[in-house]
């Protein structure tokens, strides 16, 4: 009979190098990003250093930015602050005092 083992990564979050759920993602789409947007300014014709540095400086920058994200915000942190752009900033009760203590 074969031995299989046993996944013990079921219902964890994808996780690489300290890179957590969305943040991985965002890494990874940031460098196919830049690879794109370093190909496009060669082939245009724009000098071949500084394609070679703004490639550099911006993946740098992105890497940078996407950890620094990881360690403030955690796994649900982007999820939280768009959230709060839904939470009304306070709550207009209209009623009078009376109205609000008796019951129906």
């Amino acid at each position: 009979m074969a031995e299989f083992a046993i996944n013990k990564g079921i219902g964890r979050t994808v996780e690489y190098k300290g890179l957590r759920a969305q943040y991985l993602f965002i890494f990874a789409g940031g460098l196919i990003v830049d690879f794109i947007v370093f190909v496009i300014m060669y082939m245009c014709g724009v000098a071949q250093w500084f394609c070679i540095s703004f490639g550099a400086i911006s993946a740098s920058i992105l890497v940078w930015l996407t950890f620094h994200l990881n360690t403030k915000y955690d796994r649900y942190g982007l999820m939280k602050l768009t959230a709060v752009k839904y939470h009304p900033r306070y709550i207009i009760n209209r009623l009078r005092l009376k109205r609000l203590i008796n019951k129906k």
